[in-house]
């Protein structure tokens, strides 16, 4: 008789973990609370689907900060190139973009997920939605799967309701915070009201050691984008820590502040300042965000301020609004099977865990790479146990 084993969650590692475990000869069902499966991974999908990085194995580990040493054996047993190997195998080829993400070649989520769920019908896994998780109770199996996701975007189905029922057994779980989020800043009327839903294009922003460029949108609340979500996770303590942030934001990084004073030199004649520092290269929001800070009206004053005009962020956006979620189930409390030390026969995989990534494809790299490990925990726990090989570090 073939081992029964229930999967709590069905996005991306419970999926996962279901493929594995059925592959290996279990009986699966996968319990669901939405009306269908994979909703946060098609909302991941809509602007294209960020699988991994192709960067070198020490540049794609360091991105796990502080989680990178106990990941490292994880992502080293499914790394981007199993990922990728996964996704042909489901018909879907991947390609490398310019910034050295990978993509599925059809870029969107869905067909993907359309081929997974035909793959795991024919290996007799079985779906059953709409059913929330409240605790524990006898659902008749030999071991359970836990993926319930953090708490970011709850409407699509993880809201972090999972942490008061473990922590009453006794389990150890950080307080879940935002990841990849956007911040508030106390704009001026006047920014707010006329440039919110402005994008500042190419631009740097730094935080202490660290320096980003990419893009940013202002908002009516603050600040969003690729290049805030890196910095995301050293904002988000510097706030706890001190209230408040200080991000420099280079208006102009292609440009030292050299050549940059050397243009707002040249003689302007009637034109406004504004009009200078448009005809220099900056754009209109960029030139409102400027407008923020006090500046000296001399060439070089300026110049510094456009390599580094400073933003005050005072709080992070609300999880609710976030991409991705910090905190989580502590390191101390799995195995290196990733099983629950203090419920036997339960283990947990992905957003659960206390880890975070930047975007550019972290997140669901190590989501599917603890996934992996925790099912290989549970065949091995129920006497199934095939090695889960480490393959070559490439995509």
């Amino acid at each position: 008789m073939k081992p029964i084993v229930a999967v709590i969650g069905g996005g991306p590692a419970g999926l996962m973990a279901a493929e594995v475990l059925a592959g290996a000869g279990c009986a699966v069902t996968v319990y669901e609370r939405m009306p269908t499966v994979g909703r946060k991974l098609l909302m991941a999908g809509r602007g294209g689907l960020n699988l991994t990085h192709s960067e070198p194995r020490a540049a794609f580990l360091s991105r796990y900060g502080e989680a990178c040493g106990w990941l490292t054996p994880m992502l080293d047993a499914f790394p981007p190139s199993a990922l990728c190997a996964w996704c042909a195998s489901l018909g879907e080829e991947t390609f490398v973009g310019s910034s050295g993400r990978v993509f599925p070649k059809s870029f969107k989520a869905s067909p993907l997920l359309r081929a997974w769920l035909r793959r795991l019908e024919s290996l007799g896994v079985r779906i059953e939605t709409r059913h929330r998780w409240v605790g524990w109770g006898d659902i008749g199996a030999d071991a359970t799967l836990l993926a319930l996701g953090g708490a970011s975007w709850p409407r699509l189905g993880s809201d972090g309701s999972w942490v008061d029922i473990l922590r009453e057994r006794g389990v150890a779980v950080s307080a879940l915070r935002p990841a990849n989020c956007g911040f508030e800043v106390d704009w001026s009327d006047h920014l707010r009201e006329r440039f919110a839903g402005q994008p500042l294009k190419r631009i740097a922003l730094s935080f202490g050691d660290q320096r980003v460029r990419g893009e940013a949108m202002i908002t009516a609340h603050g600040l969003e984008g690729g290049a805030v979500y890196a910095l995301s996770a050293a904002l988000r303590e510097a706030i706890l820590r001190d209230g408040r942030a200080v991000v420099g934001v280079d208006l102009m990084p292609d440009l030292d502040e050299a050549d940059i004073r050397r243009r707002l030199a040249e003689p302007r004649g009637a034109r406004s300042l504004s009009t200078t520092l448009r005809r220099i290269g900056l754009s209109p929001a960029a030139v409102a965000l400027l407008r923020e800070s006090r500046f000296g009206s001399t060439p070089a004053e300026l110049a510094a301020r456009i390599k580094s005009a400073p933003v005050i962020v005072v709080a992070a956006r609300p999880i609710e609004r976030a991409i991705s979620t910090a905190g989580g189930i502590a390191r101390q409390e799995v195995d290196d099977s990733l099983m629950l030390k203090r419920l036997p026969g339960v283990f947990v995989a992905g957003e659960m865990l206390d880890w975070e990534a930047p975007t550019g494809g972290y997140l669901l790299q190590a989501t599917f790479a603890t996934a992996v490990v925790a099912a290989h925990g549970v065949l091995g726990r129920l006497g199934l146990a095939r090695a889960s090989p480490v393959r070559p570090w490439s995509v």
